[in-house]
């Protein structure tokens, strides 16, 4: 008798499926709070918590706000799209610009016109070699002067990828069938249960009443403000604060999607386009602060425990760096390029390995371009390979061998 006969006979109190764990994202805040609670470390990780939220999630957050509410005013179907579609030349400029935006909404439209034939082959090569994701917000709210450079050099390498590209292929290149665009893919998806709508709005109203004054704060520590002595907190007052807020935002993350594969684990999770701007930006802001959470605290736990200094391993690696960068950038999804962006921000990452990961990175328009057209989005992303290899080793050599 096998396993599916076995549980068949069973009563339904029984059942296998009782037993299947539900919301596994619930890992991190119940982690977070054992951390928290255990003497040994708790000050390592209210300190790290303290500075996740303070000096990163604030930022991201009303980085992210600016951009949903600039979004409101930005036609990109009428304005930009089409605009492209007349030229081949400019095709590969605007699909540029395009996968430059913070996000992957800007890739996954020119992934899916790919594919309808309104855009050539060169187009998804300089989009996909520009884009950063949701990665880019992190870099760009936390150091913004590096992240315009890095986004700016995302638009000239994706420029000069897909000029090159087109000058050896034709537009039609690997383009599959014509068929429907996936709804998957429309941004308009999105079946939510009862508890993950209540969560997602708890999750906007925790960003829309802690948005300004968190922005605040996080402005003048970055000025070296002592923020308990300003306030009159006790000491250690401020960093249990934000401790406490961002083990709150993580637990109303945890329950707001259910994890089924890889794809719905690195991905941002689902907005509805009627959403919200800042509705947009609590979704975003927390995903991105998932992962910067499991980078931050693997990075202060191995340090704390292990009495290792990544930044200095890391350093012995040399020449490894970037390549590493580039081999976590062909990775889908945004979950893995933020850890290398938050490992480039804490120190233990080189500028170098950033760059690498930042031009080979597709985020999350990888997943689009996978279902709808295999083929080209495994050459493309080869293609994209191959800039991100030169920038990042002429970085290497040039600035910090």
């Amino acid at each position: 008798m096998n396993a599916l006969q076995f549980s068949s006979i069973l009563p339904s109190w029984l059942s296998f499926t009782q037993f299947k764990p539900a919301y596994k994202r619930l890992l991190l805040p119940i982690t977070l709070i054992a951390l928290v609670m255990s003497n040994t470390t708790r000050d390592v990780t209210v300190n790290t918590l303290s500075d996740a939220f303070w000096a990163v999630s604030s930022y991201v957050a009303f980085t992210l706000a600016i951009y949903h509410y600039l979004s409101l005013f930005m036609n990109k179907e009428s304005k930009i799209v089409n605009l492209y579609q007349s030229s081949r030349h400019y095709q590969v400029m605007f699909a540029a610009l395009l996968g430059a935006l913070p996000g992957c909404g800007g890739a996954i439209i020119v992934t899916t016109q790919f594919v309808s034939g309104r855009v050539g082959f060169g187009a998804i090569v300089a989009v996909l070699t520009s884009t950063m994701g949701d990665a880019a917000f992190l870099l760009l709210a936390s150091k913004p002067d590096i992240g315009l450079a890095v986004v700016a050099m995302g638009v000239v390498v994706g420029c000069i990828s897909g000029w090159s590209v087109n000058a050896i292929h034709n537009d039609d290149f690997l383009r599959p069938e014509a068929k429907a665009i996936s709804h998957r893919f429309s941004c308009a998806k999105g079946q939510h249960n009862s508890v993950e709508k209540k969560a997602i709005n708890l999750q906007g109203a925790f960003w829309k009443w802690l948005l300004l004054p968190a922005t605040i704060i996080a402005a003048l520590g970055s000025f070296q403000v002592d923020i308990n002595q300003l306030l009159g907190l006790p000491e250690m007052g401020i960093e249990w604060i934000g401790a406490v807020l961002i083990i709150v935002s993580m637990l109303l993350w945890s329950v707001t999607k259910e994890i089924k594969d890889y794809e719905s684990t690195v991905s941002e999770d689902i907005k509805q386009v009627s959403s919200h701007p800042l509705q947009k930006a609590a979704q975003d802001t927390n995903f991105v602060t998932a992962w910067v959470i499991l980078a931050f605290m693997a990075f202060e736990l191995i340090t704390f425990f292990g009495h290792i200094n990544l930044a200095e391993t890391f350093s012995g690696w040399g020449m490894w760096m970037p390549l590493m960068g580039l081999v976590v950038g062909l990775l889908p999804g945004c979950g893995p390029q933020i850890l290398v962006t938050s490992l480039y921000i804490s120190g233990a990452a080189p500028l170098s390995a950033q760059l690498a990961n930042s031009i080979s990175n597709d985020g999350d328009a990888l997943f689009p371009a996978i279902a709808l057209a295999p083929k080209a989005a495994l050459v493309a992303t080869i293609y994209s390979a191959i800039p991100a290899f030169i920038v990042g080793y002429s970085y290497y050599f040039l600035f910090e061998i």
